[in-house]
């Protein structure tokens, strides 16, 4: 699924409106304001459009920029991690009692998380 965010982010760094784009890209605003909200994802097509009208990855407009090696019960796998996730478990660890806290037990820490947002 694209990243609302992102493609927002990229139109404005473009210097793109909503309906600038879609005109480049062969859709109305609507669908790229829906693009933005993700409300609606768009065809693998218009992602390639989207991708050569605002010169950035798939990777980036997907959220899969950035890749973690993880080892799972002897077996290696690959998780994509978005840039904001990257963030915020940089500022975590700045917080070594926090962080030290939700990874001990990350069943317990979203617990509390919970607790206190909700």
């Amino acid at each position: 699924m694209l990243l609302g965010s992102r493609l927002k982010e990229a139109r404005k760094k473009a210097g793109l409106t909503q309906s600038e784009l879609g005109n480049l890209i062969g859709v109305g605003k609507s669908a790229i304001c829906s693009y933005e909200k993700e409300t609606r994802n768009p065809t693998i097509d218009t992602i390639f459009e989207l991708i050569y009208a605002l010169g950035v990855s798939a990777d980036y407009l997907l959220g899969t920029d950035n890749i973690i090696k993880t080892d799972v019960v002897d077996k290696q796998r690959y998780r994509t991690m978005t840039k904001e996730e990257v963030m915020f478990i940089e500022i975590l660890r700045k917080d070594k009692i926090v962080y030290e806290m939700l990874f001990q037990d990350p069943k317990r820490g979203s617990e509390l998380i919970k607790q206190k947002l909700g």
